[in-house]
């Protein structure tokens, strides 16, 4: 055996369809599109989600609630989250690019402080949002804030 006579296993392929090509082929005359309406003319396609005439699925569902354009979104980082990279790494202060690095946030990301957990190092933390808990936890335990 070598690449030049392998074949495709027994049943495992099919000859195309192969229509308009005459009668006697069983798909010729309409070439499969039916008689007349606008799905046997040229150039014909329906829109996505088209059923017919018949009310689309996109439309019999109702819709609920409401999508605010202008929110800001978030990366939640929490203080146990915090404490962890402290005595991991001995930090005296967290940033943006600290987290970055340590793979807490993305290049476009928000950052906002959250309040999970205990924070027991003073810690300078500069981020774009702190909960107040957060907040309180970290000047409690002798640290600053600073947001961006």
């Amino acid at each position: 055996m070598n690449l030049s006579n392998l074949k495709p296993a027994e049943g495992s392929t099919k000859n195309r369809k192969r229509i308009g090509r005459g009668t006697g082929s069983g798909r010729g005359g309409t070439s499969t599109r039916g008689h007349k309406g606008a799905g046997s003319r040229s150039g014909t396609s329906t829109k996505v989600g088209f059923e017919g005439g018949q009310m689309p699925l996109q439309r019999r569902v109702p819709k609920v609630g409401f999508k605010n354009p202008n929110r800001v979104e978030y990366t939640g980082v929490n203080l146990d989250v915090l404490q962890e990279l402290v005595t991991k790494f001995s930090l005296t202060s967290v940033d943006f690019d600290t987290l970055k690095e340590h793979g807490l946030a993305s290049r476009n990301d928000l950052v906002k402080i959250l309040g999970r957990g205990e924070l027991t190092a003073k810690l300078e933390v500069k981020a774009h949002a702190f909960t107040a808990t957060a907040q309180k936890a970290i000047e409690a335990a002798g640290g600053t804030i600073v947001k961006l």
